[in-house]
């Protein structure tokens, strides 16, 4: 199984980075994990855009979730006519948060392109196996698991401290976890984690390799590895780039 990372800027996109979009093959077969503001056109590099078996969004904050809009038109008026509607999995009212995002009517929206699906505890799409935890946002939020090969990896979503994500990550290859604050910052309470949470996350999980994500434009990359080091106890740490690819 092989993760890139297309976007990992956090809350917007950064100078270097679109927001939030990870794309996970295996196999020839291939799923996104959110598609958040500037990803779609980063993802292009990376995959054929009309090659993907599903998207799973985490959330329905705009930075995890807005590109669906250009992905609709790309497989809504190709030249060669409607692509072959694809899953969309996410949380409940995702087909009416797309259909307000691109000023659709919602009994029309966008189900000629995508079949919107709200998240269940386990789905088999393809050789993955996702399974999913609801997490500590301000919204209706979920952790993902993804299972193929017989490795797997868990992607947090945005979260504050959360046992849930403990749980779902435990034994995993590889987790990708937000870092979006610093110790000692305003951090509101049920929001994000810092770079020492994610990393304590992680190590409760006993994950093999962390990688940090949602990293905000404004906090050097260097102050948050330092500390996710630091609290990691000499594990595998790597900050999440735009192009970076794991094998998992």
């Amino acid at each position: 199984m092989r993760l890139t990372v297309v976007g990992c800027s956090g809350s917007f996109p950064g100078p270097d980075s679109p927001a939030s979009c990870y794309l996970v093959e295996h196999e020839g077969r291939r799923i996104v994990l959110d598609l958040g503001n500037g990803a779609f056109g980063a993802l292009q590099r990376h995959a054929d855009v009309y090659d993907v078996d599903a998207v799973v969004l985490s959330h329905l904050h705009a930075d995890h979730c807005l590109d669906l809009t250009s992905y609709y038109v790309a497989r809504r008026y190709h030249p060669e006519g409607h692509q072959p509607v694809i899953p969309v999995l996410g949380p409940t009212g995702t087909a009416d948060r797309m259909a307000r995002a691109y000023d659709l009517p919602p009994e029309e929206g966008m189900h000629g392109e995508f079949e919107f699906r709200d998240h269940v505890a386990t789905t088999e799409i393809g050789p993955f196996r996702l399974t999913v935890a609801r997490v500590n946002h301000p919204v209706e939020a979920y952790a993902v698991r993804v299972e193929a090969g017989g490795r797997s990896l868990v992607f947090s979503g945005d979260t504050a401290e959360s046992e849930a994500l403990v749980d779902l990550a435990r034994g995993t290859d590889l987790a990708l976890f937000e870092a979006s604050f610093l110790e000692g910052q305003d951090n509101p309470p049920g929001l994000h984690l810092t770079a020492r949470a994610a990393a304590e996350h992680a190590l409760r999980a006993d994950v093999g390799t962390l990688v940090l994500t949602h990293l905000v434009p404004w906090i050097p990359r260097a102050d948050t590895e330092a500390e996710a080091v630091a609290a990691y106890a000499g594990g595998d740490v790597h900050l999440a780039a735009p192009g970076l690819t794991l094998e998992v």
